[in-house]
């Protein structure tokens, strides 16, 4: 799950990357980071990094991970990518992405097979908006 993650993210933040630089020109991959850290059009993609960390810190713990911290992190996952919280920023922004850019619904979907999800259709722009 971790690899399909990460590979979900580097498509975001390029997608991203790609709206920032139709306003602002040109972004050097040194500066990129620090977009990443700091810009607000960025901020959004902050909750899928703060769930790799998660991940890796688990892994990396003296003691393998517990089924209950496996599964937890799983749920976070699969919240965050299916926009159960439409009213989120990472859900609006989420969808908006994912209309624009067909290749990273694919990725969405290796990210839900890699979660053990059934094939779910990703999170549509306005879904669950009254």
């Amino acid at each position: 799950m971790r690899q399909t993650l990460i590979e979900l993210h580097k498509a975001l933040l390029e997608a991203e990357r790609a709206q920032y630089e139709l306003v602002h020109g040109r972004v050097p991959p040194a500066e990129l980071l620090q977009l990443l850290l700091g810009d607000p059009q960025f901020a959004w993609l902050r909750s899928i990094s703060e769930l790799i960390v998660r991940i890796d810190e688990l892994s990396e713990a003296e003691e393998p991970p517990t089924r209950q911290q496996s599964d937890e992190v799983q749920g976070l996952v699969r919240r965050l990518l299916t926009g159960t919280d439409t009213r989120s920023e990472f859900a609006r922004r989420y969808a908006d992405t994912l209309q624009r850019q067909p290749a990273i619904v694919v990725i969405h979907g290796r990210v839900m097979r890699a979660l053990g999800a059934p094939p779910t259709d990703p999170p549509r722009e306005g879904a669950g908006e009254r």
